[in-house]
């Protein structure tokens, strides 16, 4: 089989085939190459250069260099090396005082734009359905730098074009008290976002006060902020990307008091405890049994099972409607729908029956909370559900009274540029999603005129979306 042409030689037949043509001739020609079905056999895959995980996490004593700054501008960091790409990124814009406004990418092999690296994506080029790389959130820090001198290549920016390398320079033990990142050491202050590429001395002078100045002090006073310690926690990124835009906003202090609850290790929970606040979620799995409950043609829940399944669903606290047929008893049927969206009922023959998961985790309480905290936000949601969903969960896994402040948290989305029915604020209702169903359903039923106010148990499953801890 005939060797794959190289670039050059792809290059030079393609100038041969076009020589002589005029300009018309020309661009039909790679129309015509373009339009033209079947494989892209023009470009050749991208390697394959992501090493396997170390088999125990070490502290990586990482160097990250400003590529072509006079003098040099670097960092020195020490890394768990168990940690994710998304928060090596947190770091470096956090020890270059940038500010995360523009697009980003990691490389492997080399520089980002060269054919020959393996990709690591920022959020942008993943949900713009990118298929060159791997999503920075998928990939470890030690699945690209093992042994000192290794390198990990990353841009920011690509209009002022930074592009940073990060070399190992030692490997530490791992101290059980570590954190995820500490600055240990820099020389000079970082170029300023949008100054236009300046990475020399005197080009600097014109644009910062002292480009000279750097405090190892300074950047860990940072790193130890409870919103930027969310970013290299284990805390899902979505979470600490809201919060971070969020800091200049009236009141950001309760943010910050939030974030550091949520970082705080909270008390273990009884499994009594979490099946009693489970209880709606466990009548149905235990009600469905072998047969199921058999539904009627329109597949609804019979009137027989309507009564005793309002009765043990809080959100129909109040509920002045009739309770005789699903259909009419509107909170009741959200909540069965959603218990099958999450994967714990399903209909089968005319019947609403437990999962196999559902079967599995009818007995083990925590393992429950664990799994709905998984599955509440798809990983591959967008938009305006993700950063509702992040911040309903924020606030209800950090409430110090259990009150869960709608109204707030609809200014937050507002000040975040989301707006609802063609330009209107958020209001409230707006947050009425799967997330707010399901904790309102396991705590107490209250009154529509009472704040929602959470159980404990509601308030271990936010914990459990966001931090990916099991309760108990």
């Amino acid at each position: 089989m005939a060797d794959t042409p190289s670039e050059d030689e792809i290059r030079q037949q393609f100038e041969a085939l076009i020589a002589g043509l005029d300009r018309d001739a020309t661009t039909d020609a790679v129309r015509s190459m373009v339009d033209r079905p079947g494989p892209r056999t023009l470009r050749p895959p991208r390697p394959h250069l992501r090493k396997p995980p170390l088999p125990h996490p070490v502290l990586l004593r990482v160097r990250i260099d400003l590529d072509d700054a006079r003098p040099a501008i670097w960092r020195s960091l020490d890394i768990r090396s168990d940690v994710r790409l998304d928060v090596v990124h947190r770091a470096i814009q956090t020890s270059f005082a940038w500010l995360d406004y523009h697009l980003h990418q990691f490389s492997l092999g080399g520089a980002a734009f060269r054919r020959d690296t393996e990709l690591f994506l920022c959020p942008f080029d993943v949900d713009e359905g990118d298929e060159e790389g791997t999503p920075a959130t998928d990939v470890r820090l030690d699945e690209t730098l093992h042994e000192p001198g290794d390198t990990l290549h990353y841009v920011y920016d690509y209009g002022d074009d930074w592009q940073l390398t990060l070399r190992l320079e030692e490997v530490l033990p791992l101290p059980a008290d570590a954190p995820a990142v500490r600055c240990v050491d820099g020389r000079r202050a970082a170029p300023p976002e949008d100054c236009g590429h300046l990475t020399d001395a005197d080009q600097l002078a014109e644009v910062l006060d002292d480009p000279a100045h750097f405090d190892v002090d300074e950047v860990n006073a940072v790193f130890d902020d409870p919103i930027n310690r969310i970013a290299t926690a284990g805390i899902d990124p979505r979470l600490h990307r809201l919060l971070y835009r969020l800091q200049a906003q009236p009141d950001s202090d309760d943010l910050v008091a939030r974030a550091e609850r949520l970082l705080a290790v909270p008390e273990p929970m009884a499994a009594a405890a979490l099946a009693e606040g489970l209880h709606p979620i466990l009548w149905f799995l235990d009600h469905a049994g072998d047969d199921g409950f058999v539904l009627t043609a329109s597949g609804y829940l019979k009137p027989v099972d309507v009564g005793p399944a309002c009765a043990v669903v809080p959100s129909m606290e109040g509920w002045i409607g009739a309770r005789t047929r699903e259909s009419d008893c509107a909170p009741l049927q959200n909540f069965r729908e959603l218990l099958q969206k999450l994967g714990l009922l399903r209909k089968y023959k005319g019947r609403l029956v437990r999962t196999r998961r559902g079967t599995a985790l009818m007995n083990d309480p925590a393992g429950l909370v664990e799994y709905l905290g998984e599955r509440l936000v798809p990983t591959d949601a967008s938009g305006f559900d993700v950063d509702s969903s992040m911040l309903l969960l924020f606030f209800a896994a950090t409430s110090e009274d259990g009150v869960l402040p709608l109204e707030r948290i609809a200014e937050l989305l507002t000040a975040l540029d989301w707006r609802v029915g063609g330009g209107e604020p958020v209001r409230s209702y707006n947050l009425y999603g799967p997330v707010h169903n399901l904790l309102v359903n396991v705590s107490e039923p209250r009154s529509s005129r009472d704040p929602v106010t959470l159980g404990a148990v509601a308030a271990a499953i936010a914990r459990s979306a966001l931090t990916g801890q099991r309760p108990g």
